[in-house]
């Protein structure tokens, strides 16, 4: 089997395991922690970083720190993971959604323009795959109608935009340590800003709203979303290869493209936009002109034991949502396709360049027999 998905777990992820194990420093109150966190925002230009469980955490502190709620409306895009709507809906306000570019993959500043009421308080930016939203323009709109900007860098560990890098825009920016991502903590979540009342705002509510003075006297509702000490251990680890990390997505990326250049019926990612290069968190394609769906081509690479995943599904489709009463009779033609024609294919760190190959040359024959 090849799976979609292998972390490299080959630095020093034991040697600082076994010290959380010998000092008995396992929980949130451990040392790694704040090293975690001061490394991780020092990587991205941030002065403060906020450990969290998660990537959705992140999101549901952020949210709840930018103090967004009933009657708020938040810019997202429909392309994304449900974790970036569901925050939203979960603190009462209402997401606003736009369609992605067909090329990128990703929302664009022109139709989040479009979307602008007097409700909107802040734009949800998702950066997409390995390529990140072209930041100049959002930025520039989000200072033009006073809004903020929420980052939400999951994928782009050691990406940049225009040199800068991703996770370092913004009002508020929030990571995924999950074990599909660059880098991983197992579970995991990282919220990052420059604002220190934000910062402490975001610890408070990852910690139950605990105070200094009466612990266990509360004011206002958190969640428990602490970080443990092996978690952060292993994520500070895995942050020490990071430059080594994105080369060999990148070289992953390079492979794929020249094996699967030749093969018309593919959308393949781009390598590079005038912002930026792709990282390949992983390497996506849509189907072109093709009758099937994506979900044929990978039902018969599972056949050949190769593993693979589905785009996401649009937030204007989801059931749950239109339960809801939420984006009846929206409609957003790229994303529709890309969900229904798109996947990924192998991507993960462990990958191996004989087992690209073996992808792509199954890919292939896959394509020719139709």
């Amino acid at each position: 089997m090849i799976p979609v998905n292998e972390p490299l777990l080959n630095g020093k992820e034991a040697e600082y395991l076994k010290e959380c194990i010998d000092t008995g420093w396992i929980s949130s109150e451990g040392p790694f922690v704040k090293q975690f966190e001061s490394t991780f925002a020092k990587q991205v230009n941030r002065e403060h970083g906020v450990a969290v469980t998660n990537g959705t955490a992140a999101l549901e502190v952020a949210i709840a720190a930018l103090e967004i709620g009933e009657g708020d409306e938040v810019i997202i895009p429909t392309f994304t993971i449900i974790s970036c709507a569901a925050a939203v809906v979960r603190a009462g306000a209402k997401p606003v959604l736009v369609d992605a570019d067909a090329i990128t993959w990703n929302m664009t500043a022109e139709a989040v323009e479009e979307k602008i009421t007097p409700r909107t308080k802040a734009i949800m930016v998702v950066h997409i795959f390995g390529l990140p939203v072209e930041m100049k323009p959002m930025l520039a709109l989000a200072a033009k109608h006073g809004l903020k900007i929420i980052e939400d860098a999951a994928q782009m560990h050691g990406q940049t935009c225009d040199g800068m890098p991703c996770g370092s825009f913004g009002d508020i920016s929030t990571f995924s340590f999950y074990p599909n991502k660059h880098i991983t903590t197992g579970e995991g979540g990282m919220v990052v800003t420059n604002d220190e009342a934000l910062a402490e705002r975001c610890k408070s509510l990852r910690n139950l709203c605990f105070q200094n003075e009466k612990r266990f006297y509360h004011e206002e509702l958190g969640w428990n979303y602490r970080m443990t000490n092996m978690q952060a251990a292993l994520g500070l680890a895995q942050l020490e290869q990071l430059e080594d990390f994105v080369n060999k997505k990148r070289q992953m990326g390079k492979q794929y493209s020249e094996l699967l250049e030749n093969v018309d019926e593919l959308q393949l990612p781009l390598s590079s936009t005038s912002y930026a290069n792709n990282i390949y968190w992983v390497f996506g394609m849509v189907l072109k002109d093709l009758s099937v769906e994506a979900s044929h081509i990978q039902q018969e690479l599972g056949k050949h034991k190769i593993g693979t995943r589905p785009f996401f599904w649009p937030m204007h489709e989801q059931p749950v949502f239109h339960k809801m009463g939420l984006f009846i009779d929206e409609s957003y033609p790229v994303a529709e396709n890309i969900a229904r024609r798109g996947f990924y294919v192998p991507s993960g760190m462990a990958l191996q360049a004989n087992q690209i190959e073996e992808v792509a040359s199954t890919l292939k024959e896959i394509i020719a027999k139709l």
